[in-house]
């Protein structure tokens, strides 16, 4: 049986994004879709990525997560960007 999603599943899982200190993360944000859970955001690294979501599938096992979150690029491009 799934759990029912609610503003407390919400607040559970904004709480271990903030509170885990293998994650402590704030920039990530929660949206409910009628039977999952969407994460969203950007992180600086598909490592943080992944470490996140698994954190988030392993305290709440019973409940459909969707992991959006981006990449943002951390380093200096490496390329000359010519503005015409």
């Amino acid at each position: 049986m799934t759990p029912q999603l609610d503003e407390y599943v919400e607040a559970e899982i904004q709480r271990l994004l903030a509170e885990t200190g293998s994650v402590a993360e704030q920039g990530i944000t929660i949206a409910r879709r009628e039977h999952l859970i969407v994460l969203g955001g950007e992180v600086e690294s598909a490592q943080r990525r992944d470490e996140i979501c698994r954190q988030i599938n392993q305290h709440f096992p019973d409940v459909e997560i969707a992991c959006d979150i981006g990449i943002v690029r951390a380093q200096a491009p490496t390329e000359v960007e010519e503005i015409s």
